[in-house]
């Protein structure tokens, strides 16, 4: 067996989402079946659906409890098994082949020495067709460019060791994956090819929130403090 083998510790909050976290199960598939998955956590925040069940038929570990998203999104990191940390939110399906990409793109990282230091995110998609879906995909890349703070559903892979450096996850109210991007900072992201395709049915959502993310991203890479910029957008 490689060494980079059963490298990954996949990270998935949930909340009342049993449909959705079907397609994001099934997209890990081909990745277990290539010895990258080594594990996919749930994290629960008090589902009343049948999501615990899909987790479990599924073979997925489950963490459920109250208190905020920060801190159970933590103790799963903390307590993963593998080196390499893939946080994604249910929904979000992964084109083919990432697990190929993910791959080279660890072992190139671990053979230069840049492990511990480097963070990467897939690109922005959403799973549907129409000019409106297209042009939500546009104004997510736009934001993007002029902000350097991808998106939730472009899902994070770091590695555990720069995570728990970095000091993981915190329990803010809101923003926590925008606070945890900062603190890697922008140049120390790696943009993958693969695609994080989102429902399409988030494209209006995604429209409307282009300026919200924007000022947010702005507010939090000029070093406002994320639980000030919390009470400013509620």
């Amino acid at each position: 067996m490689l060494e980079t083998d059963l490298m990954l510790s996949v990270v998935i909050p949930t909340c009342n989402h049993e449909r959705a976290l079907v397609p994001t199960l099934s997209t890990l598939v081909p990745g277990a079946a290539d010895g990258v998955v080594r594990d996919v956590t749930i994290v629960d925040g008090g589902s009343t659906d049948a999501t615990p069940e899909v987790a479990d038929l599924a073979g997925c570990h489950l963490v459920r409890g109250g208190g905020k998203r920060g801190d159970r999104l933590d103790e799963a990191a903390r307590a993963a098994k593998g080196p390499w940390l893939l946080f994604l939110e249910p929904g979000v399906a992964l084109d083919e082949g990432w697990q190929r990409e993910v791959r080279a793109l660890i072992d190139a990282l671990e053979r230069q020495g840049e492990a511990d230091r480097r963070a990467a995110v897939f690109r922005y998609g959403l799973d549907g067709f129409g000019g409106r879906v297209r042009l939500a995909e546009f104004l997510a890349d736009v934001a993007g460019l002029l902000t350097g703070l991808p998106r939730a559903e472009q899902g994070l892979l770091i590695h555990k060791r720069f995570y728990e450096r970095l000091g993981g996850y915190r329990p803010l109210p809101v923003m926590e994956d925008a606070d945890l991007i900062r603190r890697i900072g922008r140049r120390r992201i790696v943009a993958l090819r693969a695609r994080a395709l989102a429902p399409a049915s988030r494209s209006e959502a995604a429209s409307r929130g282009g300026v919200r993310a924007a000022l947010t991203a702005g507010l939090l890479m000029l070093r406002v403090p994320p639980h000030l910029v919390a009470r400013l957008y509620g």
